[in-house]
């Protein structure tokens, strides 16, 4: 049977996020797009990420803002209702169905197109739908691939073969497994050990490097551990896995120091590119590599491909796909019109905030908010820098967000042109502190004019002050 044939201005392959937001661009730009999306529409962060990860730990961060007030301590009299949070959690995914995302794409003069889809040459996508139905896409002007990222396993000997979860199915299960292994200490691995530990497993986290969250400021990671433990989870640091395999009904890992057995394993080590079966050998390129592109997000060699969100491996974050969409979207809007595209700082055609303020947040408890340069990634850079740390626990607001609260903020300060290089907060309710953070380091705010942004008292934004007071004292 032959494809049918369909022609718009823009196509766009996966329709997460990123892609939707590539779409709705160019469509308010004037142009006609296409929406490829094998899945559900909305993807990976409102089925599997972000929605459902956060909601399963919404109930345990709010008893224990709870438990921290006295007063309000003593009217927590029971525990956390197990299959009421399961089933809020479901509720944020529409019980994985996407038809509400579904009507938005519709309203917003976006065409769908269901199936999966591979570039077939130049400009050109072939659609394959579940019945075996292809249609073939052809772009006036520009393909976007969005196809994101996926959860990797590392080559362990039989890891592979023991079902191991992946994120997807830590945030999807539909029961607590008794004992929960988890590999990886990085974000997801620190959150969902954090959300299952709350909900009843027992849960042992291993983790190869000597700290978790390694790629963070040392309190970070610190802090984390500590809580974590505290609440009863089996915290391994310098641990490595060295084999896995099922025996009768457990899951039982081989590590560099010693043998742990449980129900399920979650492998949270990594993520890679969802290219392998997106036909990029077509256009002259290597199946299941990032996108190399330039800060238009344009494939470099390559002038009317684009490679936006997690598949550029710059910034796999959601709100920074959601960010390079709307600059790629403006890029290609811009290049259709015959106009100047510049990918200069501060350009509307160009994303940047990626190099310099990256704002992102670890939900645990404590939560850890950060943005732009650590310590250690200064020094890697040879950038001058000094470091300026304080206490959470002893600003006014933060004494009021609860009993005993406890939490660092740390600032990474140029001495040379005094502005901040980046910013880290650790501590229950941090990330609400963080947007003011990442404006401070997205626009090089002068800490001379920092002194003139006051902080209302008492509130935990009363840290800005006594971060400036350390500054200037040290």
């Amino acid at each position: 049977m032959a494809a049918q044939e369909q022609v718009f201005d823009v196509v766009v392959l996966g329709a997460g996020s990123t892609g939707e937001n590539v779409a709705d661009v160019v469509v308010k730009g004037g142009l006609t797009a296409a929406l490829v999306e094998a899945e559900l529409v909305g993807g990976e962060c409102s089925y599997w990420a972000c929605m459902p990860s956060k909601a399963l730990l919404r109930g345990t961060e709010a008893l224990a803002a709870a438990r921290a007030v006295d007063g309000a301590r003593q009217a927590v009299t029971g525990e956390q209702d197990v299959a009421a949070t399961l089933a809020r959690r479901d509720s944020f995914t529409h019980s994985w169905d996407d038809s509400s995302q579904v009507r938005w794409v519709d309203g917003a003069g976006i065409t769908l197109v269901r199936g999966t889809g591979r570039l077939d040459g130049e400009r050109t996508v072939v659609v394959t739908d579940g019945d075996g139905r292809r249609t073939r896409l052809t772009a006036r002007h520009a393909v976007a691939v969005c196809t994101g990222s996926e959860a990797a396993v590392p080559p362990v000997d039989g890891l592979a073969d023991v079902a191991p979860w992946t994120p997807r199915e830590a945030t999807s299960a539909k029961e607590a497994p008794g004992r929960l292994l988890v590999v990886g200490g990085g974000y997801v691995g620190c959150e969902m050990a954090t959300a299952w530990q709350a909900l009843g497993a027992r849960v042992t986290l291993l983790q190869r490097a000597e700290r978790l969250l390694d790629d963070l400021e040392p309190e970070a990671g610190d802090a984390v551990a500590a809580a974590l433990r505290e609440r009863g989870v089996d915290v391994r640091l310098g641990t490595d896995v060295v084999s896995a395999r099922r025996e009768g009904g457990e899951v039982v890992l081989a590590c560099t120091d010693g043998e742990v057995r449980g129900d399920e394993v979650l492998v949270a080590v990594g993520r890679r590119a969802r290219t392998a079966d997106a036909g990029l050998d077509t256009v002259g390129l290597a199946p299941g590599e990032y996108l190399d592109v330039d800060d238009s997000l344009q494939v470099r060699d390559v002038p009317w491909l684009y490679g936006v969100g997690d598949v550029n491996g710059r910034r796999q974050l959601t709100h920074m796909g959601k960010y390079q969409a709307r600059q790629a979207g403006a890029a290609i809007v811009a290049r259709v019109r015959g106009e100047q595209v510049s990918t200069a700082d501060w350009s509307p055609t160009a994303a940047t905030a990626d190099r310099r303020a990256t704002p992102s947040v670890v939900f645990t408890d404590p939560q850890v908010a950060s943005v732009g340069m650590t310590r250690a990634q200064a020094a890697e850079a040879g950038v001058p820098h000094r470091v300026v740390e304080y206490p959470l626990g002893s600003v006014a607001g933060a004494s009021l967000h609860g009993d005993g609260y406890t939490g660092t903020a740390v600032a990474v300060v140029d001495p040379e042109r005094e502005v901040l290089l980046g910013v880290t907060f650790v501590g229950p309710g941090v990330a609400e502190l963080l947007h003011a953070a990442t404006i401070a380091v997205a626009a090089e705010v002068p800490i001379t004019r920092l002194w003139h942004a006051v902080p209302a008292y008492p509130t935990m934004s009363e840290i800005w002050l006594r971060l400036l007071e350390t500054w200037r004292d040290s």
